[in-house]
């Protein structure tokens, strides 16, 4: 399908606390962590953009996904901690009514970008749920490679899943 429009990333701001609660109560929760509260709160929203004000550029890259400048999705890179600095995780996630039109596989190649200029990391790690066939593309579309599965490691809603490790190392 073609996409129609212009993909960029920007920095959340307080003003996008209603898009953000809306993009997260319409998110396909399948294969998102348990961890997104349901129903998202405007509360939710300034809790989440505070910490990615706080965090920005230091341990972590937070942007929201603009589709002609409107927010239609969210992706961060995340630095770790302690032995684990070296490397950050990918994570992110996308309106369904934009689906299927390369707006994340675009977005992940920038926030890469993004998080090799500003974080001071070698690595940056995706996992994924093996059936998440589209957001394995998205990441072997930006040149992540599959380093390992490890089996039965989700438990999602009763569902028992293999989760995908994928890596791709600082050009």
């Amino acid at each position: 399908m073609e996409r129609n429009g212009s993909v960029s990333l920007r920095p959340w701001t307080m003003e996008d606390k209603e898009d953000l609660a809306r993009l997260c109560n319409g998110v396909d929760r399948s294969y998102v962590r348990n961890s997104l509260p349901f129903p998202y709160t405007e509360k939710d929203a300034e809790w989440w953009i505070g910490m990615t004000l706080d965090r920005d550029g230091k341990d972590g890259v937070f942007r929201a996904v603009c589709l002609d400048g409107k927010v239609v999705g969210n992706i961060s890179v995340e630095q770790g901690t302690d032995v684990y600095r070296c490397g950050a995780e990918i994570g992110y996630m996308l309106d369904r009514g934009v689906w299927s039109r390369g707006i994340m596989t675009e977005a992940a190649g920038l926030i890469c970008k993004e998080a090799w200029r500003l974080l001071d990391i070698l690595r940056i790690t995706g996992r994924v749920y093996e059936p998440n066939k589209a957001s394995r593309r998205v990441l072997e579309k930006n040149g992540f490679e599959l380093e390992g599965l490890l089996k039965q490691a989700v438990d999602k809603n009763g569902n028992i899943y293999n989760l995908c490790i994928y890596g791709k190392v600082k050009p």
